[in-house]
């Protein structure tokens, strides 16, 4: 166990190594919500700027405007809190695009392959020119659930 003074002695190596993590690491300097775009604007420690549209956030799905525009930034400028919505995001998760938990992101993932748009539509177009979709290896089958049977010697 160490002692009050052992400890004491590390406080200035630990804070000069906190200054260095906060350098290298983007952080948020301020965030806002902007209604006409329905985004999350999130301005950064090194000058850059990022922007996520709140329904792919896991807390912040049909919240009010005004429950989005109460964003306070926590932990030195690595998180984003929604204090009425007990909603909290990283922002190292963030720009990586994790936007929730694992569930969550995979929900989102469903949600947004549903979604039908011409970019789509013009892709299956061409891939159908191409013959169809490509068909799955035998490891991809198995994956979806095809069984295959073993033949008897």
């Amino acid at each position: 166990m160490l002692t009050d003074e052992e400890i004491l002695a590390q406080v200035p190596r630990a804070r000069r190594a906190a200054k260095l993590e906060a350098e290298r690491e983007p952080r948020a300097r301020g965030a806002r919500y902007d209604r006409k775009s329905g985004r999350v604007e999130v301005e950064l420690t090194n000058g850059y700027s990022f922007a996520f549209p709140v329904d792919v956030a896991q807390g912040l799905r049909g919240a009010t405007a005004g429950e989005l525009e109460a964003i306070e930034i926590e932990l030195d400028g690595e998180g984003l809190h929604w204090e009425r919505l007990d909603a909290d995001l990283l922002v190292p998760d963030l720009l990586r695009g994790v936007f929730g938990s694992r569930r969550w992101m995979s929900e989102v993932g469903r949600t947004l392959g549903r979604v039908r748009s011409e970019a789509k539509a013009n892709a299956a177009r061409i891939n159908g020119r191409k013959g169809g979709r490509p068909r799955g290896t035998s490891r991809t089958a198995r994956a979806s659930g095809a069984q295959h049977r073993r033949t008897q010697d």
